[in-house]
């Protein structure tokens, strides 16, 4: 009787698919998009396609910054016991002009809770016009990398690339110019995918 209730408690465990969490802000949260056209709802459909057996939760809060994203974080990772964590987050540090050291020590503090919980973390560098000056710019864009290299996590350079650096950028973000169209998720999806691909069981 005890082998065969090990057998069944391992079939279960074998067929609940692992969770992927997104932890995120607008970028993620389907900001002024149509529900579904988001690149976290692409990621998914893109999971189905290819027959993959990931659960995706989306954890993402327009709005939220680093600090938000540290402060929700463990009740998350409680709950949903995630294999893989995606942290999209900084950007509005960034736009609330908050220092630079405690974007960096937020996220290094969200990646060792996601590693001591088991999880693979991929981290979504973010950048700033240039008009924040260039030396804020510059450290800004490097904080992510230098995070992503003391971790020994997963890196995505540049989160919004062929976006915010396309010729057509002013047609892929609504008016408020900074959030993306339904049109430039699937490239937010395409730049996020290679990294991601890599943790995927």
């Amino acid at each position: 009787m005890a082998d065969n209730a090990l057998m069944a408690d391992t079939a279960l465990t074998q067929s609940v698919p692992p969770t992927l969490l997104v932890l995120g802000d607008s970028l993620s949260a389907e900001y002024g998009l149509a529900k579904g056209s988001g690149w976290v709802a692409l990621l998914e459909q893109r999971l189905a396609m290819e027959k993959r057996a990931v659960k995706v939760v989306n954890a993402s809060i327009s709005g939220d910054t680093t600090s938000g994203g540290l402060v929700r974080l463990p009740a998350l990772l409680k709950q949903h016991a995630p294999a893989i964590l995606v942290v999209e987050l900084g950007g509005n540090d960034a736009l609330r002009g908050l220092p630079l050291e405690m974007t960096r020590e937020n996220l290094r503090a969200m990646v060792r809770l996601a590693q001591a919980a088991k999880a693979q973390v991929l981290l979504l560098g973010m950048q700033v016009p240039p008009n924040y000056g260039p030396d804020y710019a510059q450290q800004f864009a490097a904080s992510f990398a230098t995070v992503a290299k003391e971790q020994k996590t997963a890196l995505v350079p540049f989160f919004l690339k062929d976006v915010a650096d396309a010729p057509n950028a002013a047609d892929l973000f609504q008016s408020d110019r900074i959030h993306p169209t339904a049109a430039a998720h699937p490239i937010l999806l395409n730049n996020v995918w290679p990294g991601l691909k890599r943790l995927l069981p």
